[in-house]
C-alpha cells in the first residue's frame, strides 16, 4: 500500500481544492456554512510525556504550538490518568475505570474480568457514542487497546517484528478502531513503535507493508489527522478526531536536526535541569512552593561523577526533539484547521497517557514487540552499557529513572506507580468559541481521563447508550469538564481511585493514601498540603488509613479490580 509523503498529500489535496473552487466555469464556489453548531472535538494524547517537559509546564523544550493553546485556552492543575499506556487510553476512550472497559493491566487476556486486555463490549467508545450523534470520526495514531496476536515460536515472532515475513491480523479484527466508532483510522494497533519503520501499522484494518524513505511516524500521524480534518470540514457534520502520538515514548528515535537543537542543553545535569524547571513552574503560577516543595531525589548519584554522562545528554536531547517533532505537528493541525475555518469551534484537548517513563529499554533486549534488526536487516542495539548512542533507528533506548523523574518534576517517581509522578497529567483545554473562561488561566477541578465522555456527550448532544449492539453497557463514572471550560469552580471528583500492577490509591477531599508495586504497605499524604508527597502521616492517623483502605477495597470489588498477590 503507497502512503503519500507529506508533499505528495499536500499537493493532491491543493489539487483537489483547486478543481472543486474552479469546477463550475472557473467561478469559485461559496462554501457553505454548516448548520451543526456543535463543536469538533480533538483529543491529542502523548504518550510516556513527563508532567513539566512542554513549555506551558514548566519545560526548556520548544513547544510553541501547544504553548499557543494552553495561552488561548486554560491548563488543568489536578487531572489524573491511569499511570499506564493502555488503561489511560481504556478510560479515556470509554468514560470508565478502566478496570470496567477490561484493562487493568496491558493486552494479554488473563480470562478475568477486568483484565481481558482489550475493550469489553459492556463499553462503548467516544467514537461510537459521538458517531451514534451525527459526528464524523477518525483516529491516527497509538491504538493499543485490543489484544495482541502472536506467533506461534519466537523466531517467527521475530521475524515477523523484523518485517520478514507478513500476516494479515495484528489484533482479532473485532477489536481494530474501525470496529470501535472509528470510520477512518491510521496508526498501530500494537504499544512499542520503531518510529522510522513501525510494526503493526495499518490503515483502515489493512496492513501496510512498506513506508516511504523518508518516513518518520510523529509526522506521519500528524499530518494524517491533517488530512481528516480537510475532508471532514467539507461536510455539514461536526467531526471527532483522536490523535494518539506514540512520542515520546521509547525506543528514542528522532530526526538529526531535531537533536542538534537539543545537543548541548543537557550537559548541566539532572538537578540544574530539575531545579530550573521548578522555578518557572513557580514564576508562571503553575504551582505553590508552599503546598508543592520540590520532591527529593532518589537516585543517590550525582552528575559530576556519572560515568555514562555522553549517553544521558544525549538521552534527554532525543526525548526532547521526539516532543519537539510532536509539536510541529501540532503546529500543522492547528494550521490546517485555520485554513478551512474550523478553528474557532473546535475544542482541542491536550494531555499525556502517564508520566515519563523509568523503564530501561535497554535491558528488555529483542522479543514480543520490540525487533532485533531493521527491514535492510541492520542490527539493534540495546546498549545495557550504554555504549551506543541513543537516536537512531537502530538503537532501542529510554531515558532512564533519573531523566523521568526531572521529566515528571516537581513530583515522585513515575510511569506506573500511583504516586502523582505517576498518574499526575498536564492537560491542557482550548475551544476560543465554547471557552468563556480567562484565557491562559488554571482550573483546580479534579478531572480524571474518564471525563472526556460525559463532557463531550454533553457538548455533542449525543446520548449515552444503555444498550449497545445488543450488549448491556455499564454506567459511565466520569464527571463533566464543562464548568471549568466556563471558569467556575468546581471541585471534581471527591474520590478518586487507581490499581495498575498492584500500585494503588485512593484520593478523598485533601486525602490520599497509596502504595508502591510490589509494596502493599500503604502511605497516607494530605494532598491538599502537600502535593509532592513527602511527609507520610500514616502512622499518626491509623483509623483514616483504615477508613481510606476501606473506600479502596469497596471500589476494587465493584470494579472487577483482582490485582495479583
Amino acid at each position: 500500500m503507497k502512503i503519500y509523503t507529506k508533499y505528495s498529500a499536500l499537493a493532491l489535496f491543493a489539487s483537489m481544492a483547486f478543481f472543486t473552487a474552479f469546477k463550475d466555469g472557473g467561478k469559485p464556489q461559496k462554501k457553505e456554512v454548516k448548520a451543526d453548531q456543535r463543536p469538533n472535538i480533538i483529543v491529542i494524547l502523548a504518550d510516556d510525556l513527563g508532567f513539566s517537559d512542554i513549555g506551558c509546564y514548566g519545560g526548556e523544550i520548544k513547544t510553541p504550538n501547544i504553548d499557543y493553546l494552553a495561552s488561548q485556552g486554560i491548563r488543568f492543575r489536578n487531572f489524573y490518568n491511569t499511570s499506564r499506556c493502555c488503561p489511560t487510553r481504556a478510560a479515556l476512550l470509554t468514560g470508565l475505570y478502566n478496570h470496567n472497559a477490561g484493562i487493568g493491566e496491558m493486552t494479554q487476556d488473563r480470562n478475568i474480568e477486568g483484565y481481558r486486555g482489550a475493550l469489553t463490549k459492556n463499553a462503548v467508545t467516544l467514537a461510537e457514542v459521538l458517531k451514534d450523534a451525527g459526528y464524523r470520526t477518525a483516529m491516527s495514531g497509538k491504538w493499543h487497546v485490543s489484544n495482541t496476536v502472536e506467533q506461534p515460536t519466537p523466531q517467527a515472532q521475530q521475524d515477523w517484528l523484523n518485517h520478514k515475513t507478513s500476516f494479515p491480523l495484528f489484533s482479532p479484527i473485532d477489536q481494530y478502531p474501525t470496529n470501535r466508532g472509528f470510520e477512518k483510522f491510521f496508526g498501530t494497533l500494537w504499544g512499542v513503535v520503531d518510529f522510522f519503520d513501525p510494526f503493526s501499522l495499518v490503515s483502515g484494518t489493512t496492513p501496510i507493508t512498506e513506508v516511504p524513505k523518508d518516513y518518520y511516524h510523529t509526522d506521519a500521524i500528524n499530518d494524517t489527522a491533517s488530512t481528516y480534518i480537510r475532508e471532514f470540514s467539507k461536510g455539514d457534520k461536526p467531526f471527532f478526531l483522536y490523535v494518539a502520538e506514540n512520542a515520546p515514548h521509547w525506543p528514542l528515535q528522532a530526526k538529526p536536526e531535531d537533536i542538534a537543537k537539543y545537543k548541548d542543553t543537557y550537559n548541566v545535569g539532572w538537578d540544574a535541569i530539575r531545579e530550573a524547571r521548578y522555578k518557572r513552574m513557580v514564576a508562571m503560577g503553575l504551582i505553590d512552593p508552599k503546598t508543592a516543595p520540590l520532591s527529593r531525589r532518589k537516585s543517590s548519584v550525582n552528575w559530576e561523577n556519572n560515568p555514562t554522562k555522553q549517553f544521558d545528554e544525549m538521552a534527554m536531547a532525543v526525548h526532547a526533539a521526539m516532543i519537539d517533532r510532536m509539536d510541529q505537528g501540532i503546529g500543522r493541525i492547528i494550521k490546517t484547521l485555520k485554513e478551512t475555518n474550523q478553528l474557532d469551534n473546535t475544542l482541542i484537548v491536550f494531555l499525556s497517557d502517564n508520566g515519563a517513563s523509568p523503564e530501561d529499554a535497554m535491558r528488555y533486549g529483542p522479543g514480543f514487540d520490540r525487533p532485533s534488526q531493521t527491514r535492510a536487516g541492520e542490527k539493534i542495539a540495546y546498549p545495557i552499557y550504554k555504549k551506543v548512542m541513543p537516536g537512531p533507528q537502530t538503537s532501542y533506548t529510554s531515558i532512564g529513572p533519573i531523566w523521568a523523574n526531572v521529566a515528571n518534576t516537581p513530583y515522585q517517581l513515575a510511569k506506573a506507580q500511583s504516586y502523582e509522578g505517576g498518574v499526575h497529567t498536564p492537560m491542557i483545554a482550548f475551544w476560543p468559541k465554547g471557552i468563556t473562561a480567562k484565557k491562559g488561566s488554571y482550573s483546580d477541578q479534579v478531572g480524571h481521563v474518564m471525563d472526556f465522555m460525559r463532557t463531550f456527550a454533553e457538548l455533542g448532544k449525543a446520548s449515552y447508550p444503555t444498550q449497545y449492539k445488543g450488549n448491556t453497557i455499564k454506567p459511565m463514572q466520569g464527571a463533566s469538564l464543562v464548568p471549568a471550560l466556563k471558569g467556575k469552580q468546581v471541585v471534581g471528583h471527591h474520590e478518586l481511585f487507581n490499581e495498575h500492577f498492584n500500585a494503588r490509591y485512593v484520593r478523598a477531599g485533601d486525602w490520599k493514601l497509596v502504595n508502591l508495586a510490589g509494596d502493599s504497605t500503604w502511605h497516607l499524604y494530605n494532598i491538599k498540603n502537600d502535593k509532592t508527597e513527602l511527609k507520610d502521616l500514616a502512622s499518626q492517623n491509623p483509623d483514616r488509613v483504615k477508613a481510606l483502605n476501606a473506600k479502596w477495597q469497596a471500589w476494587a470489588k465493584e470494579n472487577h479490580v483482582l490485582p495479583k498477590k
